[in-house]
């Protein structure tokens, strides 16, 4: 039996007081879920992750259209959408909410604290005050966090790695993001010990923001980014992408997807996987389990994605210590 094959059954196993055939012989209501997502419906990675959301319940034994509805709504990383179409899924009276991020979860705690929450891409839920601790998270709210704050000071060191000209680094970073002010800290910390300094970071509210902020620190030569997680930031990958490229600066980003898209090097959780994953609390939530006593689950494996057509246009060489702890190599 394969690792993926076991982490199914030991999410759903929980929750199955009898075998899925019995479950599906009993006439049961349809049931509801509602799905607050920071992309776009149309964004190719938002596919994806749904996608492996509804694998996820299938293999549970849940029918989608049949058994259980799933009421999306996306926000495309846009704060006022993110408020209205919290309040919206709210007033259908799901049976469950998953979401993304911090900057969702907030706003749907605020229109409700009976509903139960499913997060996925969370840093920090109880420093945000989402729940009461990992182990008890004693309300109606759990799911997956997406890392530790200590990563701050792997992105440095990688990104030092691979371009070892960088001397000062600029933190991309979402102020209302709470997770920000943690991973800022963890790099400001560690940047002396590698012959480095800290900018002031750049907000990334708007492009506009984040083109002034790039193109004035790009000004002073041997400067690298740093982009921290924010919906804003993964809605707009391709132009924060395109302005990295075009200033030339090293940049490292917390998620594949963006050295997918022409992205220097991510280092991060698999966000696919999060989803997929999140099918399991779902599932057992709507078998009778209480979120408050489900306990939040860290990320255990971080993947270093490294896109060597990038290396290449910014006359990095990569170290080869480094292709081989990447576990994937973009050509």
């Amino acid at each position: 039996m394969n690792n993926r094959r076991k982490l199914v059954i030991a999410l759903g196993a929980g929750a199955l007081a009898s075998p899925l055939a019995s479950f599906a012989q009993q006439p049961q209501r349809t049931r509801r879920i509602g799905a607050l997502i920071n992309l776009a419906e149309a964004d190719q990675e938002s596919k994806i992750q749904v996608a492996a959301f509804v694998r996820g319940l299938q293999e549970l034994g849940w029918n989608v259209g049949r058994d259980v509805q799933i009421d999306y709504r996306w926000t495309e990383g846009n704060a006022d959408r993110v408020r209205k179409y919290a309040a919206e899924l709210v007033a259908l009276a799901p049976d469950v909410i998953l979401t993304t991020g911090g900057s969702h979860v907030g706003p749907l705690q605020q229109a409700t604290r009976t509903v139960p929450i499913v997060f996925v891409q969370t840093a920090d839920p109880v420093g945000g005050g989402f729940v009461e601790s990992l182990a008890r998270p004693g309300g109606n709210t759990t799911g997956f966090t997406v890392f530790e704050f200590d990563i701050g000071a792997k992105w440095l060191e990688l990104l030092k790695e691979l371009a070892p000209r960088v001397k000062r680094v600029a933190v991309l970073r979402d102020p209302a993001n709470p997770s920000g002010t943690g991973l800022m800290g963890a790099i400001q910390a560690v940047a002396p010990s590698f012959g480095m300094e800290v900018s002031p970071p750049v907000g990334l509210r708007d492009t506009g923001e984040i083109e002034r902020g790039v193109a004035a620190f790009a000004r002073v030569e041997n400067g690298g980014l740093i982009v921290t997680p924010a919906s804003f930031a993964i809605v707009h990958r391709d132009f924060i992408v395109k302005l990295a490229a075009l200033h030339r600066l090293p940049t490292m980003y917390p998620f594949r997807v963006f050295a997918n898209n022409g992205g220097l090097l991510s280092y991060g959780p698999d966000v696919v996987d999060q989803y997929w994953r999140a099918a399991g609390y779902v599932n057992r939530i709507l078998r009778g389990e209480n979120p408050a006593v489900l306990a939040v689950q860290r990320s255990t494996k971080l993947d270093l994605v490294i896109n060597l057509k990038t290396a290449k246009a910014l006359g990095l060489a990569v170290p080869q210590a480094l292709l081989l702890r990447a576990v994937e190599v973009i050509q």
